[in-house]
Order: C-alpha cells, then sequence, then structure tokens
C-alpha cells in the first residue's frame, strides 16, 4: 500500500513511525510534457481549476468528502503496513486504530487526545499530545510549518501546526510544556515553503519578532538578530521569511533536538506537494492538504 501512495517513510523505531504524505508520487509541474503523465494530473495544474491531487487530506477545502475520508483511511492501512513489515522479533505487532485530526485555526491551543473522547467533530487547536500506545496525530499542512515530537522514556508524541501565526504565539513552547522536560525529545519538520518562495510585507515579519519576545520562545541574541537570521530583503519593501529556519531554532531553544536537516523540500517549489501560495497564483479555487503523521505502534512484547 505504501509504495502505490504518495507517502515518504522519514524515521521509524520499534515504537513509532513518522510519515510524509504528498499530492502526488512525482513532480507534475516539471512533467506536464511526460506521455506518462495523465491528463488529470495536467488538469490539477491549469490556470482556474482545483488541485486535490492523489491524497487530499482536507475536508474542509470543498473536496468529496467521501474520496477525502477514504484518502485517510488509505493513509491509516499505509502506515499500520509499514510497521508490520518492519516488526521486530521481539515485538508482536498490534495494529493502529485510530488517526487524530484537529481543525487548525493557527493559534497556540494544544489538544490532549487521550484526555477526550473520539468525536466527529475535531476541536479546534493547533497541536496534538499523547501518551498512549495504538495512536496516530496528523498535522495536515499546504505552506505551513509541520513538526512532530517524541520523547523516548515516556513514549508521549505530539504533533504541531506552525505557519507564522503559531510560530508568532509560541505553539512549539506551548507543545513542549506538556512534555517531561528532564528527558530529551526529539524533533522532525515536514514539507513546508521555503524563504526563496515566501514573500510578506516587513509587518509580518516585525508582528513575529513582537510574538517571539513576547512568549521567550529564542534566546536574546537570536532575538537580536532577528532580522538577519530569519529575512532577507526582496523588493518593493517586501521581505522572505524563513519559516523552517524559525521553527528548527525555537525547537532547539525549547530543548528539542531537531532530527531534521534543513532546507526541508518546498512545497511551493515541488509541485509532488500542496501549496496554498502556490494556488493563490495559479488563481485556484482550491488545493488539497498534506500531513505530516508521528505515529505510535500499538506493540506488545512477546512472552
Amino acid at each position: 500500500m505504501i509504495d502505490k501512495l504518495p507517502m515518504t517513510l522519514l524515521a521509524q523505531t520499534d515504537d513509532i513511525a513518522v510519515f510524509q504524505t504528498a499530492a502526488f508520487l512525482t513532480d507534475v509541474l516539471n512533467e506536464l510534457d511526460s506521455t506518462s503523465q495523465s491528463a488529470e494530473q495536467t488538469a490539477d495544474f491549469q490556470v482556474g481549476q482545483a488541485n486535490y491531487g492523489d491524497l487530499n487530506l482536507g475536508l474542509h477545502v470543498n473536496d468529496d468528502a467521501a474520496k477525502v475520508l477514504h484518502n485517510r483511511m488509505c493513509l491509516l492501512s499505509g502506515i499500520n503496513e509499514s510497521f508490520l513489515a518492519s516488526a521486530s522479533k521481539r515485538f508482536q505487532y498490534v495494529p493502529i486504530k485510530r488517526l487524530h485530526w484537529v481543525s487548525q485555526v493557527h493559534g497556540n491551543n494544544v489538544h490532549d487526545v487521550d484526555a477526550t473522547m473520539l468525536s466527529m467533530t475535531p476541536v479546534a487547536a493547533d497541536a496534538m499530545v499523547s501518551k498512549q500506545q495504538g495512536n496516530g496525530l496528523a498535522i495536515m499542512t499546504a505552506d505551513c510549518v509541520p513538526i512532530v515530537l517524541y520523547q523516548p522514556a515516556t513514549g508521549q508524541i505530539a504533533a504541531i501546526h506552525a505557519g507564522w501565526q503559531g510560530l508568532a504565539c509560541g505553539v512549539i513552547k506551548k507543545t513542549v510544556n506538556r512534555f517531561d522536560n528532564t528527558m530529551p525529545i526529539k524533533a522532525w519538520i515536514g514539507v513546508c515553503i521555503s524563504q526563496a518562495n515566501y514573500e510578506v510585507n516587513t509587518d509580518v515579519r516585525d508582528k513575529l519578532l513582537a510574538g517571539c519576545k513576547e512568549n521567550q520562545t529564542l534566546s536574546e541574541t537570536q532575538l537580536d538578530d532577528f532580522v538577519t537570521l530569519f529575512s532577507i530583503p526582496s523588493h518593493d519593501d517586501k521581505i522572505k521569511l524563513d519559516l523552517p529556519k524559525l521553527a528548527a531554532m525555537q525547537l532547539e531553544t525549547a530543548g528539542m533536538t531537531v532530527i531534521t536537516d534543513l532546507p526541508v523540500d518546498c512545497s511551493y517549489a515541488d509541485s509532488r506537494y500542496y501549496s496554498y501560495r502556490r494556488q493563490t497564483h495559479l488563481q485556484q479555487p482550491a488545493t488539497g492538504r498534506m500531513a505530516l503523521v508521528i505515529a505510535r505502534n500499538a506493540q506488545s512484547r512477546d512472552g
């Protein structure tokens, strides 16, 4: 299943696995002239047409809900197949039962999925935490920075949606505060928009800096050097922001070990992925959402 889906296994241990999904298996924009490219995929990148790709996971983007739910079930099946294929002889594998989703609102609310009953209506939040085995946490993006955390000593996992507003209001720090701060935590950053393609007005940078100061998400030196660290001049009084670098530094300031090497793939430049900014520039009415997923294996030791 996983070989037939646009998803990549980023990391795996006996306990957890991290997956990045995409829109397509190949870079559509760079292969439109290929005879193997389907007419349906070519149409997805025409001006004015919605791009839902092959694995849209967003229910809020006017795609067929039945198809999106089917995609989510295929994702869950792919995760379980990956765990099963690499199961250790020391463990008896038990399938993951649930993938948890939230209604992402660009804030800093952290949802404890262990403390609430599973509901058809997702909780409004931009981060999730769980200590239970057999859970998967999925964060949807189409340019924003997705992050997942794992603490090996406790088994706790988390998933974070960090656009510029989330980075400003301290969503990373609030999520990290839900962990035991005496033991190491690993962090992975997923596909997001690169600095080269993220041009904004200077007021966005100023709001980011003010938020980082207020929430104490960076060191004093990093705050002093904020402009040179995270922005470069563009044109017409605009600048380009480096959101993944800022996310990585906030994670490191909070004591995390960032496993991901930067730069990550750019959601805007690589059409294997969904991009809200590319949708806007192509005047498309909608685009899909991909996900960074962390799943904790529901395993038990053989007797």
